[in-house]
């Protein structure tokens, strides 16, 4: 039998590179993500016209373009722009964003939903986001087997298209009680499983062999970006339709109906923006049926 080596083996010199951090990068990168997220979330309290808002959304333009600018012309990028040339790159890295729009999306309208219009205790919100949970250990195979019975292209499509019809179903199912949610709760997790593990897999084997890290750092850095819309959009969404200072303890009848509406819409609206992103980024992706992790 084989013995685990006492310490990790020391990586091959020709595997690594000698980059410096890009620092500045890094800051423009934070800045532009910040600075869009909050002007998604600032536009309800402040106004959309208002000067804030407008600051906040002209300073995110701005580090964005700061950000590709100095991306192009340093010799030594946090990320070389240069890999989104590659088709299989820029389709995964768009369809991660459109995955992580959903769950964060999701999580975030069902936590306010269990708690606040149920009236749940977290133990028991908590509780029913287990669907979710055992679901994304339970179809990993799925995603795998359709992966390589029909290339990363079409499985990635078959998984938009689950996101896509999973939130249609949510906005369904709100006001038609936990059952009915916890469905659409599955489904969609089937498609978050799909269209993770495949654009991953594509994402770092498009990789150069000596840049897998990097390919590892953009698929997280996508699903991080994916999140932080996500949440900004639907509480965004949720404090325009329903109210923007949603009151503690248990909920009149007439706001819980507000709410089921605002959700009902909100999720809707996410249904064809994940469904047009995620399709978007499964059609630029290649027919291969790998399903490692592996250049």
């Amino acid at each position: 039998m084989d013995r685990c080596p006492a310490r990790v083996p020391a990586d091959d010199p020709q595997d690594l590179t000698g980059d410096r951090l890009d620092l500045p990068g890094a800051a423009l990168s934070i800045l532009a993500i910040g600075l869009g997220c909050y002007t998604l979330t600032a536009g309800v309290e402040h106004g959309w016209t208002s000067g804030p808002v407008w600051a906040s959304a002209v300073g995110a333009a701005v580090a964005l373009g700061a950000f590709v600018w100095h991306e192009r012309r340093t010799p030594e990028p946090m990320l070389d722009l240069g890999v989104f040339a590659d088709g299989t790159v820029r389709g995964a890295a768009i369809a991660q964003v459109g995955t992580s729009i959903a769950m964060a999306g999701v999580m975030f309208g069902l936590i306010l939903h269990f708690q606040y219009a149920y009236g749940w205790s977290p133990m028991r919100a908590g509780l029913a986001n287990l669907p979710l949970i055992i679901t994304m250990i339970l179809a990993t195979p799925l995603s795998e087997y359709l992966a390589k019975r029909f290339g990363h292209r079409i499985a990635c499509v078959i998984g938009a298209g689950f996101l896509a019809g999973s939130l249609a179903g949510l906005a369904w199912a709100v006001d038609h009680g936990y059952p009915a949610i916890a469905v659409f709760m599955v489904t969609l997790t089937i498609g978050l499983r799909t269209v993770m593990t495949i654009c991953a897999v594509a994402l770092v084997g498009a990789m150069p062999s000596n840049r897998t890290s990097i390919g590892t750092a953009l698929n997280d850095s996508a699903q991080e970006i994916g999140t932080s819309v996500g949440t900004a959009v639907i509480g965004t969404m949720i404090a325009a339709l329903v109210t923007t200072s949603l009151p503690p303890g248990v909920w009149g009848s007439d706001l819980v109906a507000s709410f089921f509406r605002g959700e009902r819409i909100a999720f809707a609206v996410l249904a064809v923006v994940v469904g047009v992103v995620s399709v978007w980024g499964a059609l630029a992706l290649n027919d291969s049926r790998a399903t490692d992790e592996h250049p």
